[in-house]
């Protein structure tokens, strides 16, 4: 925190890596994502970068799960700075929420490839099987009971997938699920993602 406050950065990236027992990695496309009070909102993948950019965040981030001899699944989270410099920030050893996009998006998902690693199985393939796609999670706006009073609206969308977490009750900020669409590009993806949220109704 303390460390981030001195870097003045234009974008916040991240990228998934999966590793199991012998070393195999699998590493997912760099992503961006956006934060409102220290709180992943949204994620835009592939990250709005230029090429250079994508590989060299992927590779900061293999470097990492290598360096810790990490088996699992871990996000890496990044800096990019008014330099296009590419800053480590902090490393998370489980599925993450620059992940969830996977499900709909990749041909392996993180967690199944969380699953593969451990077992110390082939891992599947990280690549994208759609050419963008964007999450956001869905943060309590009210306290009470945690079922939404209506998606059907949203779920009319096309390429929009709901994924609520069973929570009982909901509280202000607190992460309830999320949704993710997928599109030709990210921005396709982006604006299909803010119209089912709009949709959505707590």
């Amino acid at each position: 925190m303390l460390a981030e406050s001195f870097v003045t950065f234009t974008k916040e990236l991240a990228v998934m890596v999966a590793r199991n027992k012998r070393g195999e990695v699998a590493v997912y496309p760099c992503v961006q994502t956006i934060q409102q009070g220290h709180i992943c909102v949204t994620v835009l993948a592939p990250a709005p970068i230029e090429e250079h950019l994508q590989k060299r965040a992927q590779e900061i981030a293999l470097k990492c799960v290598e360096t810790i001899n990490g088996v699992g699944v871990f996000g890496v989270e990044m800096f990019l700075t008014t330099d296009d410099e590419i800053l480590f920030n902090e490393i998370a050893p489980r599925p993450h929420n620059s992940g969830h996009y996977t499900i709909e998006a990749c041909i392996t998902s993180q967690y199944e490839n969380c699953v593969r690693a451990v077992t110390n199985m082939p891992l599947g393939s990280p690549a994208m099987r759609v050419p963008a796609a964007c999450m956001i999670n869905l943060l309590g706006e009210r306290t009470g009971s945690g079922i939404p009073d209506s998606v059907v609206e949203m779920l009319k969308i096309d390429d929009v997938a709901l994924h609520l977490y069973g929570k009982k009750d909901v509280r202000m900020g607190r992460k309830m699920g999320h949704l993710t669409a997928t599109g030709s590009t990210v921005d396709d993806a982006f604006a299909r993602a803010n119209m089912a949220l709009e949709r959505f109704v707590w």
